[in-house]
């Protein structure tokens, strides 16, 4: 059985992350479970460390240093490759990612490298968000599958399901997204290895509890990004 493991970055969720890790605990295949956690002044930590003494599934990585949504992927990412893990899921805290759902995203591994949660395909959608959001998500995944020439229809998600292989090659080492453009960085990565990425549907929920860190500045400053991405990359692969 391959060792698989769901890779979770957090700010402040302590209202949803115990949920999230029982729900992924009690999948098949015994789905381990890390949270990055940025220090969260909220005791998000403190729950997570008091479920690991309940089950030795779940592991934390605490981090003092380097803050940020890009930074927390990349070091859960390099956590991952160092404990020897085979598949790893990438997913949010917020609820907005159903757990029951990852046993799809390792199944399509079967035929692919990446597999991409995803709202903008056949079978696929939002579900407790407004017509507003849901035109910036279909109008940001254009722009960005523009600039990109990646030939993904949701670019934007978080919600993601890697070959250790995929990791390897790309180096979490060598990430530099700060920010949630880290998903794009990753992606754009992938898809210049040709890795095979597929997607498959799933509906989005709007987040259960909590406060969410994404605005129209964090927005803008995303999209603007992707040009640093590409140009970042421009020789790679060459």
């Amino acid at each position: 059985m391959k060792k698989t493991i769901a890779v979770i970055p957090t700010y402040n969720e302590r209202e949803n992350i115990a949920a999230l890790i029982h729900e992924i605990r009690q999948l098949e295949n015994n789905i381990e479970v890390l949270v990055v956690d940025d220090n969260s002044p909220d005791g998000t930590g403190k729950i997570v460390e008091e479920l690991m003494s309940q089950d030795s599934g779940v592991h934390i990585f605490t981090r003092d240093e380097r803050r940020g949504r890009g930074f927390a992927g990349a070091d859960g990412f390099q956590w991952t490759l160092d404990y020897n893990y085979d598949v790893i899921i990438e997913m949010d805290a917020d609820g907005s990612h159903p757990p029951e759902d990852i046993p799809r995203l390792i199944a399509e591994l079967n035929n692919a490298d990446v597999v991409i949660a995803s709202r903008l395909i056949p079978g696929g959608g939002e579900k407790g968000r407004g017509l507003s959001r849901r035109i910036v998500t279909i109008l940001a995944n254009w722009y960005i599958r523009t600039v990109l020439g990646v030939k993904v229809r949701d670019c934007t998600s978080g919600f993601r399901c890697f070959r250790r292989e995929v990791l390897e090659t790309i180096n979490p080492k060598k990430l530099l997204s700060p920010g949630p453009t880290i998903v794009e960085e990753v992606l754009y990565l992938c898809h210049l290895h040709r890795f095979r990425i597929h997607e498959i549907p799933f509906v989005f929920h709007e987040r259960k509890s909590g406060i969410s860190k994404l605005n129209i500045k964090i927005l803008f400053r995303s999209l603007m990004d992707v040009w640093k991405i590409k140009n970042s990359y421009k020789n790679e692969c060459k």
